[in-house]
This record gives C-alpha cells, structure tokens and sequence, in this order.
C-alpha cells in the first residue's frame, strides 16, 4: 500500500494497493491524489522515505512532469516520512492486524473503509 497524506490537514488523499511495493505503485497513489484533489502543482512537495519506489526513475520522472518537488531525508533521518509511518501504524493496530481476508477487494474495501473513518471521524 502507498498513501499521500496532506500534511496540513493530515488527511489521506490519494492511496493505492498492489502485490508489489513498487514505483507503479507509489505513482498510482500520487496519480489518485491528484485526480481527488487537483491540486495547483507549483506549491506541491512531495516528502517520502528513501524507499526504491520513490527513488525510481518511473515516479522521479513524474515528480518532474508534474513540476513537484521532492524532499527525501538523509539515511536515519526520519523527519520527512513520521506522519506517514504513524499512519500506518494506526492503519495496522486498529483495523488490520488479526484479521485474515478472503481476496484482494476484501482488503481494498477494509482499507477504503478505514481511511474514511481516519479522514471524517477519527481525533488526531
């Protein structure tokens, strides 16, 4: 799974799921972004970890295009990417862990379900 969050509102707006942990898929999450939010690209950051799928040429050169500019802390340096991982975490302790699913679209609809509750419902 990759998400983007806004920073400002700490509100999930763009999310992807897929088998692979790649740059397909961290654009897709950028790409889903972007078409819910439509966003005035030159005021846009995009912080992340130094995971390979944002490091990739394939979401790099997307960044480009889309004229985004990137912020990757140093090695160690986990400044950039701490709302995001406190998301999972949150995603992970209060919805996912100890529950089996019966196919992919069982887990798209439970995360679907819980980024709504975490956006509209849930205190941050």
């Amino acid at each position: 799974m990759a998400c983007v969050i806004d920073l400002g509102s700490r509100e999930i707006v763009g999310w992807a799921v897929s088998q692979r942990p790649d740059a397909k898929l961290a654009k897709a999450a950028l790409d889903d972004a972007i078409k819910k939010q439509r966003p005035r690209f030159k005021k846009l950051m995009f912080h992340s970890d130094q995971g390979v799928q944002y490091s990739a040429g394939l979401f790099t050169r997307h960044l480009v295009r889309l004229k985004i500019t990137q912020s990757m802390s140093r090695r160690g340096n986990c400044w950039d990417n701490a709302v995001m991982e406190r998301f999972f975490r949150s995603l992970k302790s209060e919805r996912l862990n100890h529950l089996l699913f019966i196919n992919h679209d069982s887990l798209v609809h439970c995360i679907e379900k819980y980024i709504r509750f975490y956006n509209y419902k849930r205190l941050h």
